[in-house]
């Protein structure tokens, strides 16, 4: 049976970000055979250290309480 993803625009987000620190690493030559799924898991990792460092440093529009005059 055929698994389909559905994912939220966050991790979407994060699945694009991942992808590109997951491919220059294989551009720059460190993912050896084997080790793809080490990588792949080391790049998903640094991308929501990424987005949870950007989180922590923007308060976006829909973050801001906004109280009635």
């Amino acid at each position: 049976m055929a698994k389909h993803l559905k994912l939220q625009n966050s991790e979407s987000v994060v699945v694009a970000a991942a992808a590109q620190i997951y491919s220059a690493y294989i551009a720059a030559g460190r993912v050896a055979d084997g080790s793809e799924d080490q990588w792949m898991t080391r790049s998903i990792k640094e991308a929501i250290k990424i987005a949870m460092a950007t989180d922590d440093a923007i308060i976006s529009d829909d973050e801001i309480e906004t109280k009635p005059f």
